[in-house]
């Protein structure tokens, strides 16, 4: 033990470090102070991860040796310390509930929400956290969408030759970001040897006419390597159609460009059948465990209450695009898609995470529901591989402050809303599925979602059944609804009364949403 005002020994605490310093996120390493009767008097940071920060902007290793109680008074007496003391006594873990926190710096208050998590070890506290403020909620939100689609977006204002790049176009492209982004003119001679002149026509017809380009081309890093980069852009015109605004995104391919030329480098060596397909399996089910949605999920969401069932029909190479996103958008409101693209195998999981990440880009920077329709269509109609490319869409946005709900479709089955214990479909707005046409139109209806309403989204795998009529196979679904609209494990309820695992051809994806 050791006096009151002495450093405590931090066992391990050079090791914890160096685990620290590889992990993601927020963390510390605390160690106890204690008097000399051995009463905790305060902890001391023992170590820091790289990305952890407090409410006074001291980052990583600059938190080292601070004290809590010390630097953050306010925090004496809370649930919080009371928290830490059991979880370092009992040796257990601390999961604290979401609370506020204010400091004064330089005459400034600031206040700041924190999630909070300990764990005990090697004789001190492993606590992590997570800073909940709205606007780097916000951020980090959209910064996780580009990381998952390992892209970033970009803007060129033509009218007043202005560039703006997201900082993931930098790494994705390959560019210092002192060096500024480029404009859509020295766009190809960025591209490496026999790339630029496929490019530049691609760039000239965006500009010219207004043509939207989805194109691949090839760029060297700094260290002499070679990245495959896949841009999609189109062009917002003027009355005249003369190109003022365009918007696009730069994705990074290479993985998946990297494994079409294994899979070639396979046939081109004569290798068996059975081969080919292990590495196809192989490549899908990687491709499956980052791309495809979770099985089952429960989320509370702008007032709502959102259910998710997903069952693909097979696994393996052969798993179809049925997809779905569930998640809050930065002014408060709540997205809520299902989709279902169609075939199955690898070209179906691509064209599936393309639409879903895309798709939750353009809600969280504020475009129209009928707009991202109208550009998805765009994205799949001028896609290279058009085997796959076609799907159905149902996207709502659900506004908590008036209660109401915003959606549209392409080519999808309608939503069933059920209302006082009675089940109807709600009329569908205007929209043909997607890739079908390349200039289709998509309109939106609203409805006032009341409390008590429940809402079905789904896809046609969850109504179709051999030799029964679509309509029948709606009926059947309302039917079941209600009978199951008043009591627990809804989803459950409505897929056992609907589907036969012996006779279904199809993925399924179910939505349910309750106000």
């Amino acid at each position: 033990m050791t006096a009151e005002g002495a450093r405590a020994p931090a066992p391990a605490a050079s090791t914890v470090q160096e685990i620290l310093d590889g992990l993601p996120g927020a963390a510390v390493f605390l160690v106890p102070v204690r008097r000399a009767g051995g009463d905790v008097v305060d902890l001391r940071i023992a170590a820091a991860s790289p990305d952890a920060l407090d409410i006074g902007g001291r980052r990583g290793r600059e938190l080292v040796g601070l004290r809590v109680l010390e630097t953050y008074p306010a925090v004496r007496g809370t649930d919080l310390w009371q928290g830490y003391l059991h979880a370092l006594e009992s040796r257990s873990r601390y999961d604290g509930e979401p609370f506020e926190c204010e400091e004064t710096l330089a005459g400034v208050p600031r206040r700041s929400r924190f999630a909070v998590r300990a764990a005990a070890s090697a004789g001190g506290l492993i606590v992590s956290w997570v800073r909940l403020d709205s606007g780097e909620r916000e951020q980090r939100r959209l910064e996780m969408m580009q990381r998952l689609g390992n892209m970033g977006w970009a803007n060129w204002d033509l009218v007043r030759s202005t560039v703006t790049w997201s900082e993931q176009v930098y790494g994705v492209v390959g560019r210092d970001p002192s060096l500024g982004p480029l404009t859509l003119d020295e766009l190809p001679g960025h591209a490496a040897a026999g790339c630029a002149d496929a490019l530049a026509d691609g760039v000239r017809r965006l500009l010219g006419d207004g043509q939207p380009i989805d194109h691949t081309f090839r760029t060297t890093t700094g260290d002499g390597g070679v990245r495959h980069v896949r841009f999609v852009a189109e062009a917002e015109a003027d009355v005249h159609g003369t190109p003022v605004e365009v918007h696009g995104f730069f994705q990074d391919v290479t993985a998946w460009a990297l494994a079409e030329e294994r899979l070639i480098g396979h046939e081109r060596t004569a290798l068996a059948q059975q081969g080919r397909l292990a590495a196809e399996r192989a490549l899908a089910a990687r491709l499956q465990h980052a791309l495809l949605p979770l099985p089952q999920q429960s989320l509370r969401l702008a007032g709502l209450t959102v259910d998710v069932a997903y069952q693909p029909h097979q696994e393996g190479i052969n798993v179809g695009g049925d997809w779905y996103s569930a998640i809050e958008l930065p002014d408060g409101s709540a997205l809520l898609v299902v989709g279902d693209v169609a075939g199955h195998g690898l070209d179906a999981v691509a064209t599936m995470a393309q639409l879903r990440f895309t798709a939750k880009g353009m809600a969280i920077t504020g475009t129209p529901l009928a707009s991202i329709l109208a550009r998805l269509n765009t994205l799949l109609w001028h896609s290279a591989e058009r085997a796959f490319n076609t799907a159905t869409v149902i996207m709502a946005r659900y506004e908590p402050a008036a209660e109401l709900l915003t959606w549209v479709q392409a080519g999808h089955l309608p939503p069933l809303l059920l209302r006082e214990g009675e089940a109807r479909y709600l009329p569908s707005p205007k929209g043909v599925l997607l890739g079908a046409t390349p200039s289709a139109r998509y309109a939106s209806s609203t409805v006032r979602l009341l409390p008590g309403d429940q809402l079905l989204f789904f896809t046609d795998g969850l109504v179709e059944a051999p030799g029964q009529l679509l309509d029948d196979g709606l009926a059947r679904l309302a039917r079941a609804a209600t009978g199951h609209s008043g009591g627990g494990r809804f989803l459950d309820g409505v897929l056992e009364s609907l589907v036969d695992p012996d006779t279904r051809r199809d993925d399924i994806c179910v939505m349910h949403i309750s106000v």
